[in-house]
């Protein structure tokens, strides 16, 4: 049973970020991976880019930083999500259930919160499971405008609705079949 089918309402929907035991809001990362992507800020007009370079931290296989409890001290310019930086920073993806949440807005249908499995983050297209082209210890620095790409930042196609995912999914289903 997902908290969406309990009787009593989820957590998310009752508390405030600021109000959320270390476990929910640990549960709150969908595991997309998308905040563990580099972004550059355009210095004059603010506007940030998404790239499809990860950070040196992230494991491929499970979407996740491959050294979480002590990532600052590796990558110093890691951000650790607290409810003021959710607030405030541009770069945060607009799948991302912080962000959501602090907005007063829903959990979508594919968090796993919502759904009760993690897979159909990836289902829906909100993962970046096979997205990445490298890490940014594999790639020079001047090179990352050249990897800049819109996806990062906006609404992955099949995410918001879960009736046009479901066709997606059925016609890939059927591909593989026959």
């Amino acid at each position: 049973m997902t908290a969406e089918t309990s009787s009593e309402a989820p957590f998310w929907k009752v508390k405030t970020l600021e109000e959320m035991d270390a476990s929910e809001w640990e549960s709150l990362c969908d595991g997309c991976g998308r905040c563990c992507l580099i972004k550059l800020e355009d210095e004059d007009t603010g506007a940030y880019y998404g790239t499809d370079v990860a950070c040196q931290l992230f494991d491929a296989k499970t979407c996740r930083c491959s050294d979480y409890e002590n990532r600052d001290k590796t990558v110093s310019d890691c951000v650790r999500l607290t409810p003021t930086a959710v607030r405030e920073l541009g770069w945060l993806p607009p799948t991302c259930a912080y962000r959501l949440v602090a907005d007063g807005k829903e959990l979508m249908w594919w968090h796993p919160l919502v759904s009760g499995r993690a897979e159909t983050v990836e289902e829906a297209g909100v993962s970046i499971r096979g997205r990445v082209f490298a890490k940014e210890d594999e790639i020079a620095t001047e090179d990352l405008p050249e990897r800049i790409r819109r996806w990062p930042l906006q609404w992955p196609k099949g995410a918001r609705s879960q009736k046009s995912n479901f066709a997606t999914v059925l016609k890939d289903m059927l591909k593989r079949r026959f």
